[in-house]
């Protein structure tokens, strides 16, 4: 990251650009949470009790069997969460 970059802006940036990287929808959701996490634990991102609630439902929602394709529901509701999240990230 560049000195004078806002690094909250540039957390929601790669958390967006996760969002929008083709492949597994397990494994992009998953990531987009770890770049949460890792925003939350650096002080560029803050947590809301919206945003602790929607990661918790989203993590609900991918829940399976190792090796088990997230199915057409779970999917739709991690892409909804997650669309969810990203509009809340303005406010953290």
């Amino acid at each position: 990251m560049s000195q004078g970059r806002d690094p909250a802006a540039a957390a929601r940036a790669e958390f967006r650009a996760i969002l929008a990287e083709k492949g597994h929808a397990v494994e992009n959701a998953r990531r987009a949470v770890d770049r949460l996490e890792a925003g939350f634990a650096d002080g560029s991102l803050h947590r809301t009790p919206f945003i602790d609630q929607a990661i918790r439902d989203l993590m609900a929602a991918l829940d399976q069997e190792a090796g088990q394709k997230l199915g057409g529901k779970s999917a739709e509701a991690s892409r909804f969460i997650l669309r969810a999240i990203d509009r809340a990230l303005e406010e953290a």
